[in-house]
């Protein structure tokens, strides 16, 4: 008992040290839907480049041939998501790719969006969340809890294409300013350019009842940065788990690099304001990943093996310039909500003892 009450006490000792030597002041989450690791690793799989399982048609055939071909797997990565592997694959670090020993993975039994988001920011996977029925969320995400913290209230921004992170993030509890697709919000509260983008949504047919495009979440979220200045924001996009349930995988990849470049227009915008420059945190995840083999691809779920498999990417003046990331041990989807607190100097656990500890290795400020 001894040993455990000062092997604690070293814990927070060190996590003192660090918290007081952190540079980040605020931190950027990125969710990219239903993306599975082997695309983000290995790049477009030849498998799903057909009609029989990626759904392509003959039309996109020729030219996704032609663009990834018989390369190799690192350059049909770096063409389809140019940004993770030329910007944060150089000066951050990447976790899930398990051909090279690095596993991450959701705790979750379901491997479903709600419980994936549930696990993802608020650090534990909650069995009673077992599917994507809209109810509000009886736990407290990082997101929420931040903002009931004295330096991050009212700077915590959410934006998310699905509408049931409405529910997620129970924003009748919470209060968080959260914006969606296809919920216009309450008069006189949006900016100019929000009123614009709301016409747009008006006029463009929506892709599904409950989100539109994510480009309409990429717009959202430089007006946010332009006229909130948040601390903490969260961009939650769906893309590519619509098209993977569609069995559309050039539009799947087409969305993945689309999304890349939103990514690095939002990191470009951000270092060149004086608030976010050098100071400013990317944590890019997924909620869950998609069936391994060809013909599973387009599903997830329970019953879908491999869909569990996840990864994420770190960018930000406290993490080490390690790339990607090789025998490293497992880390889970359910670390991510600590994580982000700590790289705020924030202790989530010390609230929620249930969540899942930060990733160590991804903030390395020295101890002294």
């Amino acid at each position: 008992m001894r040993r455990l009450i000062l092997l604690a006490l070293g814990c927070l000792t060190v996590a003192g040290r660090m918290s007081a030597e952190l540079k980040t002041r605020n931190v950027v989450l990125v969710t990219l839907d239903g993306v599975r690791w082997q695309e983000v690793f290995r790049g477009p799989d030849d498998a799903l480049i057909n009609q029989e399982t990626g759904g392509v048609t003959d039309v996109m055939l020729a030219g996704l041939r032609a663009t990834y071909g018989s390369k190799p797997p690192a350059e049909r990565r770096r063409l389809m998501m140019p940004f993770l592997w030329e910007e944060v694959a150089a000066h951050g670090q990447l976790y899930g790719n398990r051909d090279q020993g690095s596993p991450m993975r959701v705790t979750n039994a379901v491997r479903m969006s709600y419980p994936g988001y549930n696990e993802l920011l608020t650090g534990v996977a909650d069995p009673a969340i077992a599917n994507n029925v809209r109810r509000p969320n009886s736990n407290v995400t990082v997101l929420e809890w931040l903002n009931g913290r004295p330096a991050w209230a009212g700077r915590v921004v959410p934006l998310a294409a699905w509408n049931t992170f409405a529910s997620i993030l129970n924003v009748e509890r919470s209060h968080l300013p959260l914006w969606l697709t296809n919920q216009p919000p309450a008069p006189g509260t949006a900016s100019p350019r929000m009123r614009e983008i709301e016409g747009w949504m008006e006029d463009i047919p929506t892709k599904d009842p409950e989100e539109h495009y994510d480009a309409f979440v990429y717009q959202a979220a430089i007006d946010a940065i332009e006229t909130r200045a948040p601390r903490v924001l969260f961009i939650g996009f769906g893309e590519p788990d619509t098209y993977g349930h569609r069995r559309n995988y050039d539009r799947y990849l087409d969305s993945l690099h689309r999304l890349d470049r939103f990514i690095r227009q939002l990191w470009t915008l951000l270092q060149s304001l004086p608030q976010y420059r050098d100071t400013t945190t990317l944590v890019l995840t997924t909620d869950h990943g998609r069936g391994a083999a060809p013909p599973e691809w387009a599903n997830h779920g329970a019953r879908a093996e491999g869909s569990d498999e996840t990864w994420l990417a770190v960018l930000g003046p406290d993490t080490r310039a390690l790339g990607e990331r090789r025998d490293t041990a497992e880390i889970t989807n359910a670390q991510v909500a600590a994580t982000i607190a700590a790289l705020l100097g924030e202790d989530f656990r010390a609230a929620f003892p249930a969540a899942a500890p930060p990733i160590a290795g991804v903030m390395a400020a020295p101890v002294r």
